[in-house]
């Protein structure tokens, strides 16, 4: 059986950072009711000038380099992403041209802040069938671009950033991801959208002056979805595997909010000391925020070879998934 090898891992943030004392000066806000609330004390905020595509290539480089791969060995670039360069060409071609990935078929997967790990589900089926070798998986959102800086409900809980990894081939079961389990549940619009830009609502004088073109979201429902459907896509992908919670040594969640993290911790009887959060560096960085995680979490020495990491999102669609990975 062939297996999907992780092999490099890459991330890349902004270097301007916004935190909560800044933000106050924004909104009508303050560093006690953010970080009570979702944990939060800063994040990074893309200039002027940088783009997805931007923060996309930079992770990459460095998983690339960690890899040892040649840039010519790269045969699919997957990038999960909401919040793309255009509508079109995908920001997985303009990484491709970035980097020099000439060998490699390249397209966009949006799937709200489980875009990273629905990529990395169809990485491993691309590899598994043998289809291809080497895969570059990326998960990469500027969600400053798209966030309404004068409601403080949403915008305490945005920023900018992206990480990557690389897959490549491996017949060995020792290493590799185990498996990944993605679901969706349409009809929830109206907890998690942007509404304006599409062919639903085009550009308008109108949906400027409405404020259509930002994130839209409604916290409180949000919040009862997430936990339930994190705890049952991490049940299920530790029973897929005939493991038992105390057999994942690194629990990487989607880094959402701090509240969201701990119940979801709490109902699967992960302690803490398992689980891995930087949400107070960053905030919720969509696609970014799981890749953006194992970087940080594998340069710490808290991912090791050999160690079983599960990771799980939930994202608008709804969308939720996880995956469980051998390092």
């Amino acid at each position: 059986m062939i297996y999907s090898k992780v092999i490099g891992v890459g991330s890349f943030v902004p270097e301007k950072v916004l935190n909560n004392d800044e933000l106050c000066n924004i909104v009508d806000t303050s560093d006690e009711w953010i970080t009570s609330r979702t944990g939060i004390k800063e994040r990074r905020i893309a200039e002027d000038g940088l783009v997805t595509s931007d923060i996309a290539a930079e992770a990459a480089k460095k998983a690339l380099k960690l890899s040892g791969l040649n840039p010519l060995d790269i045969e699919l670039i997957l990038v999960g992403t909401i919040t793309p360069d255009m509508i079109f060409p995908s920001t997985a071609c303009i990484v491709q041209e970035k980097l020099g990935l000439k060998n490699a078929a390249a397209f966009d997967i949006s799937a709200g802040c489980s875009g990273f790990i629905y990529s990395l589900s169809v990485a491993d089926s691309f590899i598994k069938s043998g289809k291809y070798k080497n895969v570059l998986v990326i998960g990469a959102d500027l969600l400053s671009r798209i966030t309404d800086y004068t409601d403080r409900s949403t915008c305490v809980l945005f920023g900018d950033g992206g990480g990557a990894i690389v897959l490549t081939a491996n017949t060995e079961n020792t290493r590799g991801i185990l498996s990944t389990h993605m679901h969706s549940e349409g009809g929830h619009d109206d907890i998690l959208m942007l509404k304006g830009g599409g062919s639903l609502m085009p550009a308008s004088i109108e949906s400027v002056n409405n404020r259509e073109h930002y994130i839209k979201m409604k916290g409180s429902e949000l919040f009862r979805y997430a936990v339930n459907y994190l705890k049952a896509v991490a049940e299920e992908a530790i029973k897929f595997n005939n493991l038992k919670p105390e057999d994942i040594d690194l629990f990487v969640p989607h880094q959402a909010n701090i509240r969201i993290i701990e119940a979801t911790a709490k109902k699967l009887n992960f302690p803490m000391e398992k689980v891995f959060v930087n949400v107070e560096k960053y905030g919720n960085t969509s696609s970014g925020s799981i890749p953006i995680a194992l970087d940080e979490a594998y340069m710490s020495g808290r991912l090791k070879e050999g160690g079983i990491v599960l990771i799980d999102a939930i994202g608008a669609g709804l969308t939720w998934a996880s995956s469980v990975i051998r390092w």
